[in-house]
């Protein structure tokens, strides 16, 4: 019993997000826990939308009639209303929704194709890698944005609605992800196969499908969450620019940012503030809150960048740095003495 009791708060510990909080400290801990806090506002702001939108993203109208257009912050409506007529604090906190969405869709997306490809490409080799490496460099070499625009309208057909839309905006930026994650599981993949345990599991008989998925793949995908997480943030950023250039939704199928941003243009010379400002300070928080986590893991990962502890004496933890077959040896809780 008392070695079951002792083992709890070691899988506590191990778990992710936990396990870069006790590595952290100073800056760094300070870093990672804000970009958490507005990155969990943002999950839950999306989720709880339809709860707490005080209207529909598509409302024009309330109880006490139109809302009218360009009105300034009020009781009615705290963030005002766009050019349009609808409620800005609606479309904003729907608008999170929509992000949220594209996000996991694009990501998500990128992460199978990505990783299979990669997978595929580096264990195999042959004539399939070279001709799969070329066509990644040459989405690669591709404007991020502009790729996306092409994507976004063979695959839309000129639409907007919410499939139309948001799928095509999702979709888009997935080809735009898509080599990262090719390249980055590519170069893992070749350098696993190589190891001793590798070879070990071929002299013995061990079928192609169990050495990639039970030994190359557990070993080779340990970097995604720090991509994920400057994906996400990338693919907010893609949204909006799409959104901003006319390539969005339109306000009857879903709120967006970048959209509301592109229609309260003119309102900036008019001296109308509110219908610019609340979008674009959306969008600028949820990308400094996931820029925040992923360049703190990404520090917390690198031995180099970490901030060793000094504060009470302890020393530093190591990084987890040995491959074993079947997952990475775990070193978290190796000390290093000086």
């Amino acid at each position: 019993m008392s070695r079951i009791d002792s083992r709890g708060p070691n899988r506590l510990a191990r778990l992710p997000i936990v396990h870069q909080l006790h590595q952290s400290v100073g800056l760094q801990r300070g870093m990672l826990v804000a970009g958490l806090v507005i990155t969990t506002v943002f999950v839950l702001t999306a989720i709880l939308a339809p709860l707490v939108a005080p209207y529909g993203y598509s409302q024009l109208r309330g109880p006490d009639g139109v809302f009218g257009a360009q009105q300034p912050p009020s009781g009615t409506h705290l963030f005002g209303t766009t050019v349009g007529g609808y409620d800005v604090l609606s479309r904003v906190l729907w608008g999170a929704q929509t992000a949220l969405f594209v996000i996991v869709v694009a990501v998500l997306l990128s992460i199978f194709a990505g990783v299979f490809l990669g997978l595929v490409s580096g264990y195999f080799g042959g004539w399939l890698d070279r001709v799969l490496v070329v066509v990644c460099d040459a989405v690669y070499a591709f404007p991020s944005l502009l790729l996306a625009i092409v994507m976004s309208i063979v695959i839309s057909g000129g639409k907007s609605d919410l499939v139309g839309g948001v799928m095509a905006a999702a979709i888009s930026i997935t080809v735009v992800f898509i080599p990262q994650y090719f390249r980055v599981i590519r170069a893992e993949t070749l350098r696993i196969k190589a190891e001793a345990y590798v070879e070990s599991a071929k002299v013995i008989g061990t079928g192609t499908l169990r050495i990639m998925f039970r030994h190359v793949f557990r070993n080779a995908t340990r970097s995604l969450p720090l991509i994920f997480t400057l994906n996400a943030s990338e693919a907010i950023l893609t949204l909006a620019g799409l959104g901003f250039l006319g390539f969005g939704i339109e306000p009857t199928s879903a709120a967006e940012w970048g959209y509301d941003l592109n229609k309260s243009i003119s309102d900036v010379t008019s001296g109308i503030w509110w219908t610019s400002i609340f979008p674009g300070v959306a969008i600028v928080l949820v990308v400094l809150g996931i820029t925040l986590v992923g360049e703190s893991l990404n520090d917390l990962a690198d031995p180099r960048l970490r901030t060793r502890r000094r504060a009470d004496g302890t020393p530093a933890l190591t990084a987890e740095a040995t491959v074993v077959p079947g997952g990475a040896a775990d070193l978290a809780g190796t000390e290093t003495t000086r």
